[in-house]
């Protein structure tokens, strides 16, 4: 791991010297601090450094500092959460604290040094983690959401079943993801969605309800069950008949 570490900032020192820029895609969490470092050259070499912010349609944010005066000057930069990480012309880092969704955008360092000038760009990349449940709506049906998440998460579930996706797009950029799952077999009783985000990945697991279960049986025995029942009806019709008959015959008598 030292070794590829080693490689990894080696081939980055040798594109800022052959080619003079380096871009960047950085992402990071809502509501964390973010640093953005400049080009890691010799202080001592530098005269200007600047940071030209790019956030969407807004006028791009300049902030500049002259190393010879340790002049410090900023044009279109209102956002207070932006500032230079500590003394520009001791550590020339940019510093974003706390980070909001409105901080996505284009961030370019440029050096102008006694041996050339140098590029080093980040595109920021904004996370929200989403907000996960999992609950029952009805018999053998579960539905997991994935709140406000940015960008969109992924679901799936554990054991698979008939399952329909839905989006929800929401103005700040982020996105809720939901998954409804029916499960026929009544076999199935546990069931676990589990979402994936760039942020971290989480399962739930619930209980499904037995629901109704409907008992199968062949036509035969259904027509044996009718004719049984329909029998004893009659049974019992004919009982009725010669009771109320045996009473008539008796009132008849008492008459005559």
């Amino acid at each position: 791991m030292h070794t590829l570490g080693r490689i990894s900032t080696l081939r980055l020192l040798i594109s800022i010297i052959i080619m003079g820029s380096v871009d960047i895609s950085l992402p990071v969490l809502v509501d964390t601090k973010a640093v953005l470092s400049c080009s890691p050259i010799l202080l001592t070499n530098v005269i200007i450094t600047t940071w030209e912010i790019f956030l969407g349609d807004k006028p791009p944010c300049i902030r500049t500092q002259r190393r010879d005066t340790n002049r410090i000057s900023k044009t279109n930069c209102t956002d207070k959460r932006m500032t230079w990480l500590n003394r520009p012309d001791q550590i020339p880092a940019l510093q974003i604290d706390p980070v909001a969704i409105t901080h996505e955008g284009h961030y370019r360092c440029i050096v102008a040094a006694h041996d050339g000038n140098f590029f080093y760009e980040y595109q920021l990349q904004v996370l929200v983690a989403p907000e996960v449940t999992l609950f029952q709506s009805e018999n053998r049906t579960a539905v997991c959401k994935a709140v406000a998440g940015r960008p969109a998460a992924r679901i799936s579930w554990t054991p698979g079943g008939d399952c329909v996706p839905a989006y929800e797009y929401w103005s700040n950029g982020t996105v809720t993801v939901q998954s409804t799952c029916h499960w026929a077999d009544g076999n199935v009783s546990i069931v676990s969605c589990s979402v994936f985000h760039e942020t971290g990945n989480w399962s739930r697991s619930i209980e499904l309800n037995p629901g109704v279960r409907t008992l199968a049986f062949p036509v035969s025995h259904l027509l044996i069950i009718l004719y049984l029942k329909s029998s004893i009806f009659l049974v019992i019709l004919i009982i009725v008949g010669i009771i109320y008959f045996q009473r008539i015959n008796d009132c008849s008598g008492s008459w005559i």
